[in-house]
């Protein structure tokens, strides 16, 4: 049998993706059914129980396959970045409505109508989508309305298929947002949930962790003795780590030491991070 990474390949010694038959050893195989992520963040979980580690997460409107529920778990694989883990089965609904929008701001909110001193009814994240069906104004302000009958600032959505130009951009977004191992929203966010994030807002759909992405993203880079060959964008990894180039000498990450998503100098952060974990592992240009 060959070998598979389980964060990518939904297989158990008792079950199994039916796509993996004669690839994996499983008592049973699955083809799963399609759902859909119904609540604005939904951890994914290593094991079925609450105390579990949360290794990712997924955003409203995300699409899983769904493989085995069971005492109020789902064991699930993303559609967009093939991640399988643990969803409590209350944050799935099926495939009805087809999202129109995507959230483009860090941050925002949902109303029960087109009003902002309404009280809002949920906080989503960049990257969430909903379905739009309408518009409104009030006091100037515009609104989308969605299938739901809520509303949403209508600036602070994007339709699905408009793409953000630069990707540190989008990042630069996040700064002071809080540090949150297996965040990928912009509630709590790590250092390759950040990666992520920002690319897929591009247009880019990347791998989830960061050694993922040290093995395939992009391209690997010589950068010199002195650093001098990196640029905006580029990518630099330590150990369990990634951080965004913001120009040739300043990155942008999402780090334990600020507890935040934060600019540090490169240099800087190389002494800083030597100390305890060794020097950067590569460079890659995504």
């Amino acid at each position: 049998m060959t070998a598979h990474d389980a964060r990518l390949h939904a297989f158990r010694a008792d079950l199994a993706d039916a796509r993996l038959r004669g690839e994996v050893s499983a008592e049973r195989f699955v083809s799963g059914r399609p759902a859909r992520i119904a609540v604005p963040v939904a951890d994914m979980r290593k094991a079925p129980r609450p105390d579990a580690g949360v290794n990712t997460q997924l955003l409203l409107g995300d699409d899983v396959t769904v493989f085995e529920e069971t005492e109020g778990w789902a064991w699930v694989q993303a559609k967009r970045d093939g991640y399988v883990g643990y969803v409590t089965d209350t944050a799935l609904i099926s495939r009805d409505a087809v999202p129109t929008h995507i959230v483009s701001v860090a941050r925002t909110f949902v109303y029960p109508g087109p009003d902002l001193r309404f009280p809002r009814t949920a906080d989503l994240s960049m990257g969430s989508t909903v379905t739009v069906t309408g518009a409104a104004e009030t006091r100037g302000t515009v609104y989308s309305v969605l299938a739901s009958g809520e509303a949403m600032i209508a600036g602070h959505l994007r339709p699905i298929g408009e793409f953000a130009a630069d990707y540190v951009s989008v990042a630069e977004m996040f700064i002071g947002t809080p540090y949150l191992w297996g965040g990928v929203s912009g509630f709590g966010i790590d250092c390759s949930g950040l990666v992520q994030l920002a690319m897929r807002m591009t247009g880019r759909d990347v791998l989830r962790d960061s050694d993922m992405q040290a093995a395939g993203l992009g391209e690997p880079l010589d950068v010199g003795p002195d650093f001098s060959g990196l640029r905006r964008g580029d990518l630099v990894f330590w150990k369990g780590h990634v951080a965004i180039m913001t120009d040739t000498e300043n990155m942008i990450h999402a780090n334990g030491h600020t507890m935040m998503v934060s600019r540090e100098g490169l240099k800087e952060a190389i002494a800083r991070i030597g100390y305890l974990y060794g020097g950067p592992t590569g460079f890659r240009r995504p």
